[in-house]
């Protein structure tokens, strides 16, 4: 059965980060007088992540509420941050994280997007992102790319689980046969997408994925690789 949808991971995936996040978030640490590095701010934030629960009072992960909580671990709890200053610091990150010039779109991503449209693919985006998401797109000139975007803050589901990938199959009105998912996380992504009956492809563009083993899925190195996989499987 040729495909009928093709879904794409954001971050990593069709854009990255410049400066890398950890190194952001160390930067506003340092103005605000924290001896904190990025290696040092990665590993906190990396500690956060795997401790804090998807679901703080109600807020879900990567909501400003859930993030809030996030970033007052960091910079109060083990940073040292005087409390005081956590608000203004906060309003700080999410702007920056909502400004265009904090993302890089790797090469070949409109054209990527344009040419699955082109060749009749319902386009979708699933990221586990917060609900800024819809206005980062805006401001990327991304916004018409795509013919449904989910992203996990708002709809309260989040990668790998499968019915993530499920309510996108939904949107787009198509069985998970017809469908692909291609990201840069083997968990998140890949194995997610599998394990609710999509088909599914690794996205590698810096190599990182090299030395893993055996992987679940095909992998492109390129969007433009990434591209061409995509569109052999649409008969």
């Amino acid at each position: 059965m040729p495909l009928a949808a093709a879904f794409l991971d954001l971050g990593d995936t069709l854009l990255a980060e410049r400066p890398s996040r950890a190194e952001i978030y160390a930067a506003a640490g340092r103005e605000r007088g924290l001896a904190v590095d990025a290696a040092r701010m990665a590993q906190l934030m990396a500690e956060a992540h795997a401790e804090m629960p998807r679901e703080l009072g109600g807020a879900f992960r990567y909501s400003d509420a859930w993030f809030r909580a996030f970033q007052r671990r960091l910079f109060v709890d083990e940073l040292g941050l005087d409390p005081r200053e956590l608000d203004v610091l906060s309003e700080e990150l999410f702007a920056r994280f909502e400004d265009p010039r904090t993302f890089v779109l790797y090469p070949g991503a409109r054209e990527l997007l344009r040419s699955l449209r082109t060749r009749g693919l319902c386009v979708g985006l699933l990221s586990n992102w917060s609900a800024r998401l819809p206005r980062l797109l805006a401001a990327l000139e991304l916004d018409g790319c795509f013919d449904l975007v989910l992203g996990s803050a708002a709809e309260r589901l989040e990668k790998p689980d499968p019915a993530f990938f499920r309510r996108a199959l939904e949107k787009a009105g198509v069985r998970a046969h017809e469908a692909l998912h291609a990201g840069d996380r083997i968990d998140r992504d890949a194995e997610g997408a599998l394990r609710a009956g999509l088909q599914a492809l690794l996205v590698d563009h810096e190599g990182r994925l090299a030395g893993n083993g055996q992987l679940p899925c095909p992998v492109a190195r390129s969007l433009s690789e990434l591209g061409d996989r995509i569109l052999e499987r649409c008969g």
